[in-house]
């Protein structure tokens, strides 16, 4: 009698549901790279190798645990490219008489683990996933009757749950939250600490090397590889940012410099997404750090809130809008993703600093997601269902579940307000407010119209007044549109014209 238990390379965690009293002389755990989860979008060439290689060691990792593991790489010439013609060839090889696996992130990936039970005639067993601190059920209890489904009151259902940072019924410190501290700019001649490099092994370099070759056309560099791809050297990065980046990353976590993409940021969310991590358990070491007077309570309330909070939150928003939600469109933005986003060709500094820095790591910090290549495409009207491709294939971090809200809700509003209370929509005041961009860019921040006029000014007045029909009425943009009948008709009609020509240059 052996069973068969699936690890998907999302689940690359020893406490995974699916493992959990299993007895491991009668079970076979089933790892496989797969032509659909390379190919179905045009993944960054870092996220495949990250990807690739914390599989590779994970499945080192179980074996030296005691698991007998079948691993299937991408390039055997068996390798049928799907889970279920792996699953399929691992049934008849191992004469499994049943399946055991951990619940799907992933619509697509849920719609093919309820396949399998009709597909093979053995029991499947499907465990919570439970990994995460809010079930679907409760999530939906929350969820239930509720005119708007806001973050914040979520998060202080989950404050609660955890226990963290709770002085018995009541938050430590006298209130929820403590954004309104964590919105300040940096300045360069402040020591910032550099998240850790882990150097290639082997194995990463063999996974490098394949993935150049199989996909060379795809965006992204390699030569600056530096990811954790085991859970020890995650631990590491962990530790590392406890102590030198977690004081000050509540004061400059919306900050952006010039030639700096990681600042006071943790750069842990792709290990905590595939499994390498446990959240809750980073949530708790950061509790002691200040409860050791370590750091300040802006900054553990806000990175705190960022995993239980908004992470928690975002997935339950995804299970709860259903598989149609990726084609929300509430504003009706059609127009084409620019090239530049691939290239980061684009005279646009903040623009150019982000998508090159993405080449390069695959990674960008939050507000370089929303407010710059976020914010551009809610300005310019571009199609967020490829936006949505866009994010989920270029950073390292993205699985559908927790991009998807963010892009679609967060970014772009296309879901009408179930996310957001108000588009994140700003001219380039703000950028230049939060950030040194604007002082090396070609455009003058400061003007509106104009050959040197930054262009998010005039977008962000062509935004507001193309959407009028749809947002006047939102209480949260009652500001702008006071601003807007305020002006002249003559400046409207500049900033539209200038608005349309420049975005007749995105082709």
């Amino acid at each position: 009698m052996t069973t068969l238990i699936p690890v998907l390379g999302d689940q690359l965690s020893h406490a995974l549901s699916s493992l959990a009293g299993q007895d491991k002389k009668t079970c076979v755990i089933l790892m496989a790279e797969l032509d659909e989860e390379t190919t179905y979008v045009p993944h960054h060439k870092s996220k495949m190798a990250f990807i690739l290689s914390a599989m590779r060691h994970h499945a080192e990792d179980l074996r030296s645990a005691g698991w007998t593991v079948d691993y299937v790489k991408l390039a055997e010439p068996e390798n049928s490219g799907s889970f279920t013609g792996e699953l399929a060839r691992a049934m008849e090889r191992h004469s499994a008489s049943a399946i055991c696996v951990t619940e799907a992130g992933e619509w697509r990936v849920k719609a093919m683990l309820d396949s399998w039970a009709d597909r093979f005639d053995v029991p499947v067993e499907v465990r919570a996933d439970d990994r995460f601190l809010c079930d679907h059920a409760e999530f939906e209890s929350w969820a239930k009757d509720r005119k708007q489904l806001r973050m914040e009151y979520f998060y202080r259902d989950m404050r609660r749950k955890s226990k963290l940072l709770m002085d018995g019924d009541a938050p430590v410190g006298g209130q929820w939250n403590f954004d309104a501290e964590n919105r300040k700019p940096a300045k360069r001649d402040l020591a910032m600490p550099q998240p850790l490099h882990f150097a290639p092994d082997d194995i990463t370099q063999d996974v490098i090397e394949m993935v150049e070759a199989k996909f060379a056309i795809n965006m992204g560099q390699t030569a600056k590889f530096g990811f954790a791809v085991t859970r020890a050297d995650a631990l590491k990065q962990q530790a590392h940012f406890l102590k030198h980046a977690l004081p000050s990353f509540g004061d400059y976590q919306d900050a952006m410099l010039t030639g700096e993409p990681f600042l006071w940021h943790s750069i842990l969310s792709p290990y905590i997404n595939t499994g390498l991590l446990d959240p809750l358990e980073l949530c708790r070491a950061v509790e002691e750090r200040y409860q050791a007077g370590k750091v300040p309570i802006n900054a553990a309330e806000g990175f705190i809130r960022q995993v239980i909070g908004w992470r928690e939150y975002v997935r339950g928003i995804y299970w709860h809008a259903g598989p149609q939600y990726v084609e929300s469109n509430a504003l009706a933005a059609e127009r084409p993703l620019p090239e530049f986003y691939w290239t980061g060709k684009t005279d646009m500094h903040c623009l150019s600093q982000t998508v090159d820095q993405t080449i390069a790591y695959s990674y960008a910090h939050h507000i370089q997601r929303l407010m710059i290549t976020g914010n551009f495409a809610l300005l310019a009207g571009i199609n967020p269902a490829e936006v949505h491709i866009w994010y989920l294939a270029v950073y390292a971090d993205a699985y559908e579940w927790v991009e998807l809200p963010n892009s679609l809700g967060m970014s772009q509003f296309a879901d009408g307000g179930m996310l957001a209370s108000k588009p994140y929509a700003a001219s380039g005041a703000y950028i230049n407010r939060m950030s040194d961009y604007c002082s090396s860019c070609r455009y003058d921040v400061k003007q509106k119209t104009g050959p040197k006029a930054c262009p998010f000014n005039a977008l962000y007045w062509e935004f507001i007044a193309r959407n009028e029909d749809r947002l006047r009425k939102n209480p949260r943009m009652a500001m702008p549109y006071k601003n807007w009948d305020r002006m002249a008709q003559a400046d409207k009609v500049a900033l539209r014209r200038q608005a349309q020509q420049f975005l007749e240059t995105l082709g």
